[in-house]
């Protein structure tokens, strides 16, 4: 017997390192999992490092990896990605951005970068993408992504991907102009749309209702835009071709949501999703399992531990891990299908960022031959049968085991 369908579980960012505040153990040692354990028990285990040995991947780059999208072929920036998640359909040549709605005080100064965590921004997109006007036949979208985050993608003729953000990265200072960062005309054409689309949206943005409101009650308002990450959208090979498996993806990062439309796997919409620990978890898993009624692949994303791991918070980050371990237990029930879970990078709380220490991974189901470990965790799982691979090979090794890979030679 073989599985005739693939959940791939990412729990994003859920590895880490030693935490001292949780007795020299990482949150997923320290959280409770029974679900997790019980798959590590019943499958194949290993670590995985998503691009390569000492690589930091992003989730960006993690992600298209560990679908079989080598990120050194098919990688042009984060922005494409993200507007793709945003609704935006990314042509190939499109430029896209990725963006923050952010406050700037009285002397033009970045006072938040996300403008109080601020939600429910598309009117203030509808207005820019009514109002704004670009020169030279440059037409662009506005979308909003979830909280603060949006999309900003242009179209037109003779644009260049290869340009400066206007995101300072910290508070305090001014935002920058967006500059070329060649002398190639095309790039100089992108970066002055860029400054004429932030000088207009600022104007709409400073006396939209939505800011007088929030100013009202002492909220602050989301008055600019900062943009960084831009990218040209380039061309992907649909997943159902290369792998000849119809897909889904199920997340709330519109980045992850971009990835998989831009390799044609539908986008599954679940009420509550946020990215965060307030997340609609047993919404996702059940959005899940309903795909896996009608399609062979599954792409399920879960968030929450990156965002813990960002803000260096381990003991959160385990509570959410045990959260997410509950429920995962419908998946316990699966039948004709490879039940698989990995991280895509490591978040280590003590460094709050991305770091290239491998991740953990189990695959369960039919046909796997079952090694002696016990425990998900990334120490435990580093004794599996998987031993070390990196993210390119998860592919390969999932396809062999639904009988879907083709034979080298005769």
């Amino acid at each position: 017997m073989t599985a005739g369908r693939v959940l791939l579980l990412v729990l994003d960012g859920i590895s880490d390192r030693p935490c001292s505040e949780l007795g020299g153990r990482t949150p997923l040692e320290a959280a409770e999992t029974p679900v997790l354990d019980r798959l590590a028990r019943e499958g194949i285990c290993g670590i995985m490092d998503p691009i390569g040995p000492g690589i930091r991947p992003g989730s960006d780059t993690a992600h298209l990896s560990i679908l079989g999208y080598p990120p050194d072929r098919y990688y042009t920036g984060r922005g494409p990605l993200e507007a793709e998640g945003c609704g935006i359909h990314m042509e190939p040549g499109m430029i896209g951005f990725r963006a923050n709605f952010a406050t700037l005080d009285r002397e033009g100064r970045v006072a938040d970068r996300r403008a109080g965590r601020i939600h429910g921004t598309a009117p203030l997109c509808d207005a820019i993408e009514k109002e704004v006007r670009l020169k030279h036949g440059i037409s662009f979208r506005f979308r909003p992504g979830a909280g603060h985050r949006a999309a900003l993608a242009l179209k037109g003729a003779d644009l260049g991907p290869r340009v400066s953000s206007n995101d300072p990265k910290t508070e305090g200072l001014q935002p920058p102009e967006i500059k070329p960062l060649t002398r190639e005309a095309k790039d100089r054409r992108t970066a002055e749309a860029c400054n004429d689309f932030l000088r207009q949206a600022g104007a709409i943005l400073a006396d939209h209702p939505l800011n007088r409101s929030r100013k009202e009650e002492g909220l602050p308002p989301a008055n600019t835009i900062l943009l960084r990450g831009a990218g040209e959208m380039g061309r992907f090979e649909p997943f159902a071709d290369r792998f000849h498996m119809q897909g889904s993806v199920i997340a709330a990062a519109t980045l992850i949501t971009g990835i998989g439309r831009a390799i044609g796997l539908e986008s599954v919409p679940v009420p509550g999703i946020t990215g965060s620990a307030d997340t609609n978890l047993g919404g996702k898993v059940k959005a899940a399992l309903a795909e896996l009624g009608k399609k062979e692949f599954v792409l399920l994303n879960i968030k929450g531990a990156d965002e813990a791991g960002h803000d260096g918070l381990p003991v959160q980050k385990r509570e959410f891990i045990s959260r997410v371990d509950t429920a995962l237990e419908p998946l316990l029930s699966l039948e004709d299908t490879l039940v698989v879970a990995c991280g895509d990078h490591s978040t280590p709380c003590s460094i709050r960022d991305h770091s290239a220490d491998p991740v953990p991974l189990v695959i369960r189901g039919e046909g796997v031959r079952v090694d002696r470990v016990t425990r998900f965790s990334e120490t435990a799982c580093a004794e599996g049968g998987l031993h070390r691979i990196p993210g390119s090979a998860l592919l390969p090794i999932l396809l062999d085991l639904v009988n879907r890979a083709r034979k080298y030679g005769a």
